[in-house]
C-alpha cells in the first residue's frame, strides 16, 4: 500500500468516527549522523548576506532554533540572538588589505568585550578572549573555549594545552605568528566545562565574522567541540581525521585537542599523523 493511499484511508476512518479536524503537525528535521561530507561534495554554507537575513534583527523578538544537542539524542530549542548591525557592517566592508583586516578585527574585539549574551559567563570572566595572529593567515586554528590562563591573559592557547600546541606548531615548521587562533567561545566556562549549545550559538556571530574577515584557506579544528560546532555535526573525531570538509571557501581538517593529549598520551601519535597529512597537503614536510 502506498503512503498516499494509507493516508487517504486513515482520513476516511477518522471522518467515519466523527473526527472533523486533524491538527497540522510541523515535523522536526532529524539529525543524520552522516551529514558531514568531504570537501569535494559538501554544499557550501550560506553567504554572509544569507546568514544576515536569517538572523533576527535587533528590533525583533529572538527566533528559536532547533539544533541537535551534543550527545543527548534529542533536539534542543535554542534562541537565536538578535544580529548586531555593527558586526554586519564590519563584514560587509570586505576588508582586503592587512591594515583593513587588523582594523576590522580590532573593532570586532571591542564589540565582543562588551558582550553579555551569556549572563553566567559574562559575570564570571576576567576578560573576553578574542583571538590572535595574522589577520591575513592562510591557516586558522580553532579551539573550544578559554581556560584559566587564557581568561587571565586574554589570549587563546597559552596554558598547558597551548604550550603543547606550540610544540606541535614548531614540529610542523609553521610559526604561531603566521596563524590566526581563536575559539568557539570567547569567555571561559566555569570549571572549564564544554560550551553549552546556547553559549556556542550566542558566540557564533563573532566567530563567523572573524572567519569572514581573515578568510583563511584552511581551518584546523582542535577537538570535537570545535568541529561539531563549526560543521554542525556530531561525528566523532576518530571518523573525521585525515580528510577535508568544506566550510565556505575554507577546507577544514579535524584532529584531537591538545588538552586531550595531556590526558591521553597515546593520542599524540594520532595527532602527529594528522599534522603530517596536513603538511603533505600543503607541500611541506614536518620534522
Amino acid at each position: 500500500m502506498t503512503g498516499k493511499r494509507a493516508v487517504a484511508q486513515l482520513l476516511q476512518h477518522l471522518q467515519s468516527v466523527g473526527v472533523s479536524h486533524v491538527p497540522r503537525v510541523t515535523p522536526i528535521a532529524r539529525r543524520v549522523a552522516s551529514a558531514v561530507k568531504p570537501a569535494a561534495s559538501r554544499q557550501a554554507p550560506p553567504t554572509a548576506a544569507q546568514r544576515q537575513s536569517a538572523v533576527a534583527r535587533p528590533d525583533e523578538a529572538p527566533q528559536r532554533a532547533r539544533l541537535p544537542s551534543a550527545g543527548a539524542g534529542r533536539d534542543q530549542d535554542l534562541a537565536v540572538p538578535a544580529a548586531l548591525p555593527e558586526v554586519a557592517a564590519l563584514v560587509q566592508q570586505s576588508p582586503s588589505s592587512r591594515a583593513e583586516r587588523e582594523q576590522a578585527l580590532c573593532a570586532l574585539q571591542g564589540i565582543v568585550a562588551a558582550c553579555a549574551r551569556c549572563e553566567q559567563l559574562a559575570s564570571r570572566r576576567t576578560q573576553t578572549v578574542f583571538g590572535v595572529g595574522n589577520p591575513e593567515a592562510r591557516i586558522m586554528f580553532l579551539g573550544e573555549a578559554p581556560g584559566r590562563e587564557e581568561d587571565e591573559q586574554g589570549e587563546p592557547f597559552v596554558g598547558p594545552a597551548g604550550q603543547l600546541l606550540n610544540r606541535i606548531i614548531t614540529a610542523t615548521k609553521l610559526r604561531r605568528e603566521d596563524l590566526y587562533i581563536c575559539n568557539i567561545l570567547r569567555c571561559r566556562p566555569p570549571g572549564n566545562r564544554n560550551p553549552l549549545p546556547q553559549e556556542a550559538l550566542n558566540c557564533r556571530e563573532f566567530l563567523q565574522a572573524q572567519i569572514d574577515v581573515v578568510r583563511p584557506e584552511y581551518i584546523v579544528c582542535w577537538g570535537g567541540v570545535a568541529a561539531h560546532n563549526l560543521l554542525n555535526v556530531q561525528t566523532p573525531v576518530s571518523r573525521m581525521r585525515q580528510q577535508f570538509f568544506q566550510y565556505g571557501s575554507a577546507q577544514v581538517l579535524v584532529t584531537y585537542h591538545p588538552s586531550y593529549l595531556l590526558r591521553n598520551a597515546e593520542a599524540k601519535k594520532l595527532v602527529w599523523e594528522d599534522m603530517q597529512f596536513f603538511m603533505q597537503h600543503l607541500g611541506m614536510q614536518a620534522n
